[in-house]
């Protein structure tokens, strides 16, 4: 279940504490939708995570494909199975050359990105399953028109059938029981391995934005001056809010989605920077891959956000 975790607020210690309300339901109005045949995928830089509609399982792999695929009736370490195991076992060997399609947590090869996408939808739909309808797929807001066309074209290419595109900071909202739909502004930051995204949603749209590339080679901590321009990114963010709606906002907080959010700094370091409570999700890395699950059986939220997307 996801929602929101512990809490840094400027006025005291780190406190638990739940969504507000307000949250979504997990069905919409539109009919039943058949357990496994809409797929939720959300592509990091990292690791890249699905979820089937329906289920409740999570598959969870790397962002790397061997860098040549195998060939048919070849034998070696192309053949082994594509799985997070197999994967991590073949650079233990240090066999084939990993490629990683997704920097920034944009496709830089559409090819390759195909062969992640189609690695993963083979993990997670059983032998003999029935093909997909529809893939919902999760890209920053900061992609251009030509990164959404080569990642819809890269996951449609290995799914065989139609794929939505739905920005992430959008989807991991949902997936913490957040009402997009409120008119009044809130404030999200998305932290992926590639890009930070700090935006403010309001009436079922990211109504600004804005972005932070993380170095390639970060682990554990951020470097100081990325945490520098997340925080400025963030009090800009706020500044552009409407006077009469800025208070409403900091009242609300910010909440931390994505991987990074295990950052165990960041959060303490925002808190102090921007004088407002910081409130981690519950299971900040799965909230995109959750939000995208929930949209797969909710079709009339699912055709707002997608229309009012920038």
């Amino acid at each position: 279940m996801t929602g929101i975790g512990s809490v840094c607020d400027p006025r005291g210690a780190d406190r638990p504490r739940r969504p507000s309300g307000g949250g979504v339901p997990g069905r919409g109005p539109g009919g039943l939708v058949r357990p496994g045949s809409r797929a939720a995928l959300d592509l990091g830089t990292s690791r890249t995570r699905l979820m089937m509609s329906g289920t409740l399982a999570i598959v969870d792999q790397p962002s790397a494909v061997p860098a040549a695929p195998a060939r048919d009736g070849a034998s070696g370490p192309h053949d082994a199975p594509d799985t997070s195991d197999a994967l991590d076992a073949l650079g233990a060997l240090g066999a084939p050359e990993m490629l990683r399609p997704i920097r920034h947590g944009m496709v830089t090869s559409t090819a390759a990105c195909a062969r992640l996408a189609r690695r993963v939808l083979r993990s997670a739909a059983p032998h003999g399953a029935p093909p997909l309808e529809r893939v919902l797929l999760g890209v920053p807001v900061a992609a251009s028109a030509l990164d959404r066309r080569a990642a819809g074209t890269a996951v449609g290419s290995a799914a065989g059938c139609p794929v939505v595109i739905v920005e992430e900071p959008l989807a991991a909202a949902v997936g913490c029981g957040v009402d997009v739909t409120d008119p009044l502004p809130r404030l999200l930051l998305d932290v992926g391995a590639g890009i930070i995204e700090g935006v403010v949603i309001r009436d079922g749209a990211v109504v600004d934005a804005g972005a932070v590339q993380i170095p390639p080679g970060s682990s554990g901590d951020l470097p100081p001056h990325v945490g520098d321009q997340v925080a400025m990114v963030l009090a800009e963010l706020l500044a552009r809010v409407p006077a009469n709606r800025r208070r409403a906002v900091r009242e609300r907080g910010l909440l931390l989605t994505g991987g990074g959010v295990r950052r165990p700094e960041l959060a303490r370091r925002l808190c102090a920077r921007l004088g407002m409570t910081v409130s981690p999700a519950l299971e900040p890395a799965h909230a995109t891959v959750r939000g995208l699950a929930r949209l797969c059986v909710m079709p009339d939220l699912l055709d707002l956000l997608v229309a009012r997307q920038r």
